[in-house]
C-alpha cells in the first residue's frame, strides 16, 4: 500500500512538472475521526483527532510512519535538496570552541571539531600551555547514533567530583551521573528521573537537584505537577534522597529549584506556579535545622539573588520594577520592605551578572546589548566597550578571577570569544571561528514598524549587500513572541545557506517577549495574546509593502510558543505567505495544560478551565480549532520530534490532521516527525543538518524557485 502511495506521489509530482505548475494536491495517509466532543460552558467542543495523542499506541505509531512517507517521497523529489545539504555540511565544517573555565587545578573548555554531533569537553592543568589539552568528556561516546546528549555539568567545590547529566532521544527527563574528576571514573549509581533540574553543590558532600515524581502512563506525555527540591548526599543510594522543599500536596509548584551561593552559607530556593512569578526563600546552611525564611512570599513578582557578602544578599527582581533593579538586604529579615537599591531601575531591561568582584548591568535597548561595569556599593566604574552592534553572553565568573570571558554575536557575526581584563575594562579577542562566510557582503538593519493598535514593533532585516527592493526576494520571517523571552541578534549557521541563496532574515521583537521589560510581556499574556499575532501579521505586511519581498515569496517560522505564532497567523490569514513552518508548536489551546508541565504556561496563556471569558478567548484563536473547510492555507510543513516531552507531538498530529482534511488549494500540507528527538536540546549536528535541507528545500520549491 505504502509503495503504491509513493509511486503515486511521484507520478503526481511528474505531472506538476510537466504542467509547470509548483504543487499538484498530494493524496495523504487517511487520518481516521473519533467522537469525542468535550464541553466548555455549553459550548461542545469536537475533537476527532484526540486519539493522535496516545504516543505509546500503535496506531499513532503507524499514522506518523505513513506520514513520514508521504513527507520524505515529496522532499526527495526537490531537484536541489542534496545541494542545499551539502552547503549546509561545508559552512558547518569549522572548529568551534568555548570559552575556557576553570574548576580545581584545571581548565577545561568545550570544542567540536566541526561536524561532531556532540560538542567534546576538553581540559588542561591551569599554567600549563592550552595545547596540553586531553579529552575529558566525549558525548559522542554516550550513544551509537548521537542522540544521548550532555545537559547541564556542576563540579564539587575543590574540583574533584563532577555531576553531569544526559538526555536520551532528547527528552527533558535526565540521568544524574557522578565521577571522580581526576580519574573520570563513575563513582556511584546514576540518579534517574530527573527533570528541569540544575545542580548545586554543597561544598564538596552532596547537591541540590529537581524532579517530578515519574508520572503514571507515558512518561512522554502524562502530567507532572509537583516540582520538588533533592538533596543527594555523595555515596549514597538516591532512593534515601531527602526532599528539601515541595513534598506538600497543600501547595503545588510546578518549578522549583535550589542554588548554594558561593561561600556555601545559604541556599537559596525559588518556588514557581507557572512561568514568571517565583516565591523566593533562603536557608542558613551553617545553622542545623535552620528554617526556611521568605525574601519573597507572593507570586506576583520575579526575583532572583545573584551573590551575597556574608549576610548581605544582593537580589536581582521586577518588584516594583518592571524593567528590573539590583537591591541589597540582611538575611536576618531580607523582606522588601527593608531593600536598599544598589542598582535602581532605568528605562532599559536589566540582566545581571557578577564577576572578579563587581556587578556588570547588561542593558537591552531596542534588543540590543550594553553593559556597565557597577562596585557592589552601585557606582558605575565604567561603560563597558563591546565589539560592537550585537548580543553578548556569559559575561561573568569567580569572585577572585582577575579576567572573564564573554562572547559577542549578532545576524552577520559568528559568535567570537573576548577576554576581559575586569580592573582595567580592556577586552581583546580569545578565539575568532574560521568559517567560510563573508560577514562583508551582508548588512543587517532594524526598522520599526506599527501593529495593528500602533504600538511601535522592531524588526532586525539581514540579506546581501544591494539587495534590490521590487518584491521578489525570498523571505523568512521569524518570531516567538512569549514567556518574556527575547529575540536578540545572533548568528545562525544554518542561516548563512539561506541568505547566500538570496534569501532575507527577518526577526520581529513581538510582545509577549522581554525586550521591553514586564509590560512587554504582559502586552502580549492571557486575553492580550492577540496582540502578539497582530504583531507578526503587520511585520510581514511591513515586508510586502516595503517590497522586500510578497505573499509568494514570504514565509513564516516559529518554534515551541513561535510554533503557536505560526499556526494562529496561518489560521487567521491564510492569504499573507506562501510558506508556513510551524515548529514544535503548542497548537492545541483547549488541553495543553493536560501534557506533562503544560500547566506551568499558564501565566501567558490562560486555561480553558479558567473561565468562559478565557475559554472563549483560547477556542477563537486556537489553530487546531480554527482550521476551516473551503480555505487555501500556505504550503506547511509541520516539524516535530518523537521524543519532545515539553510540547507533546500531538498538537503537532492534530493540526497536521486538521489541514490535511480541510485545506482547499494545491498547497502541500506535510508533517515531519523526527525520531529519537525532543524539543531540540542536544539534537545531533547531522540530524540539524538534515532538518534545515529539508526546511530550506520545502521553502524555495513552495515559492516557485526552480533552480538556486
Amino acid at each position: 500500500m505504502r509503495t503504491l502511495l509513493l509511486a503515486g506521489i511521484a507520478l503526481s509530482l511528474v505531472a506538476c512538472q510537466n504542467n509547470n505548475k509548483k504543487n499538484q494536491k498530494l493524496k495523504y495517509p487517511e487520518t481516521k475521526t473519533v467522537d469525542t466532543i468535550t464541553n466548555y460552558f455549553g459550548t461542545n467542543v469536537k475533537d476527532p483527532y484526540r486519539w493522535l495523542e496516545d504516543d505509546r499506541s500503535a496506531e499513532t505509531e503507524s499514522w506518523v510512519e505513513a506520514q513520514n512517507e508521504v513527507t520524505f517521497g515529496y522532499l526527495d523529489q526537490i531537484p536541489y535538496r542534496d545541494s542545499l545539504k551539502q552547503q549546509l555540511t561545508d559552512v558547518w565544517n569549522y572548529e568551534k570552541i568555548g570559552a575556557p573555565f576553570k574548576r580545581g587545578d584545571y581548565t577545561y573548555f568545550y570544542k567540536n571539531d566541526g561536524l561532531q554531533d556532540q560538542s567534546v569537553l576538553y581540559r588542561y592543568k591551569t599554567g600549563n600551555s592550552p595545547e596540553q589539552v586531553e579529552v575529558f568528556l566525549d558525548p559522542n561516546t554516550f550513544s551509537e547514533d548521537g542522540t544521548t546528549s550532555l545537559g547541564s555539568l556542576s563540579f564539587s567545590e575543590d574540583g574533584k567530583t563532577l555531576a553531569y547529566s544526559i538526555s536520551e532521544g532528547g527528552s527533558d527527563w535526565r540521568k544524574i551521573i557522578i565521577i571522580d574528576a581526576l580519574t573520570k571514573k563513575q563513582t556511584e549509581d546514576t540518579l534517574v528521573d530527573v527533570k528541569f533540574s540544575g545542580i548545586s553543590w554543597k561544598a564538596n558532600d552532596g547537591f541540590f537537584y529537581s524532579s517530578y515524581d515519574k508520572p503514571k502512563g507515558s512518561e512522554l506525555s502524562a502530567k507532572t505537577d509537583q516540582h520538588k527540591l533533592y538533596y543527594h548526599q555523595l555515596n549514597t543510594a538516591q532512593a534515601t534522597d531527602e526532599v528539601i522543599y515541595g513534598n506538600t500536596k497543600a501547595e503545588k509548584h510546578r518549578y522549583v529549584s535550589g542554588s548554594v551561593t558561593d561561600d556555601n552559607r545559604y541556599l537559596v530556593v525559588s518556588a514557581s506556579k507557572s512561568t514568571s512569578g517565583n516565591r523566593l526563600m533562603i536557608k542558613d546552611l551553617t545553622q542545623a535545622d535552620a528554617p526556611f525564611i521568605d525574601v519573597v512570599s507572593s507570586y506576583e513578582q520575579d526575583a532572583y539573588v545573584i551573590d551575597n557578602e556574608d549576610d548581605k544578599l544582593f537580589i536581582v527582581t521586577n518588584l516594583d520594577a518592571p524593567n528590573k533593579r539590583i537591591v541589597s538586604t540582611n538575611a536576618a529579615d531580607p523582606s522588601p520592605k527593608n531593600w536598599v537599591d544598589v542598582i535602581p531601575e532605568t528605562e532599559h531591561v536589566l540582566s545581571a551578572s557578577t564577576g572578579g568582584g563587581y556587578l556588570f548591568a547588561e542593558y537591552m535597548v531596542d534588543a540590543v546589548s550594553t553593559v556597565k561595569q557597577f562596585t557592589y556599593e552601585g557606582e558605575l566604574v565604567r561603560d563597558v566597550k563591546l565589539p560592537g552592534v550585537g548580543s553578548i553572553g556569559g559575561f561573568g565568573t569567580k569572585k577572585e578571577e582577575k579576567e572573564l570571558y564573554y562572547s559577542f554575536t549578532n545576524y552577520t557575526t559568528p559568535g567570537s570569544i573576548y577576554k576581559y581584563e575586569i580592573e582595567s575594562g580592556e577586552s581583546e579577542l580569545y578565539q575568532k571561528p574560521n568559517i567560510d562566510f563573508n560577514s562583508d557582503n551582508f548588512v543587517s538593519r532594524q526598522v520599526f514598524y506599527k501593529s495593528k493598535d500602533g504600538t511601535k514593533i522592531p524588526m532586525i532585516i539581514t540579506h546581501k549587500k544591494g539587495l534590490q527592493l521590487d518584491g521578489t526576494n525570498p523571505t523568512m520571517l521569524y518570531g516567538y513572541g512569549g514567556f518574556n523571552i527575547s529575540l536578540t541578534p545572533s548568528f545562525s549557521t544554518a542561516n548563512t545557506v539561506w541568505l547566500e541563496n538570496g534569501g532575507v532574515y527577518a526577526v520581529a521583537n513581538l510582545r509577549g517577549g522581554g525586550e521591553y521589560g514586564k509590560e512587554w510581556h504582559d502586552a502580549g499574556t492571557k486575553l492580550n495574546k492577540q496582540n502578539v499575532f497582530d504583531d507578526f501579521i503587520a511585520a510581514a505586511e511591513y515586508l510586502i509593502a516595503e517590497k522586500y519581498t510578497s505573499t509568494d515569496k514570504l514565509a513564516i517560522r516559529g518554534g515551541s510558543n513561535g510554533g503557536l505564532l505560526v499556526g494562529a497567523t496561518m489560521t487567521q490569514r491564510p492569504d499573507l505567505v506562501q510558506v508556513a513552518l510551524p515548529a514544535v508548536g503548542v497548537l492545541d489551546m483547549l488541553r495543553y495544560h493536560t501534557f506533562t508541565s503544560g500547566a506551568g504556561w499558564a501565566y501567558d496563556y490562560g486555561t480553558a478551565e479558567d473561565g468562559q471569558e478565557m475559554f472563549q478567548y483560547l477556542y477563537n484563536y486556537s489553530p487546531v480549532h480554527n482550521v476551516k473547510t473551503d480555505t487555501e492555507y500556505p504550503a506547511t510543513l509541520v516539524t516535530t520530534g518523537d521524543h519532545d516531552d515539553r510540547v507533546v507531538p500531538a498538537h503537532s498530529f492534530k493540526f497536521a490532521a486538521e489541514l490535511q482534511a480541510k485545506q482547499a488549494g494545491d498547497n502541500p500540507v506535510l508533517i515531519r516527525v523526527e525520531t529519537n528527538a525532543g524539543h531540540g536540546a542536544g539534537k545531533p549536528t547531522a540530524m540539524i543538518i538534515q532538518e534545515y535541507a529539508d526546511i530550506f528545500a520545502f521553502t524555495f520549491y513552495n515559492m516557485g524557485i526552480k533552480k538556486l
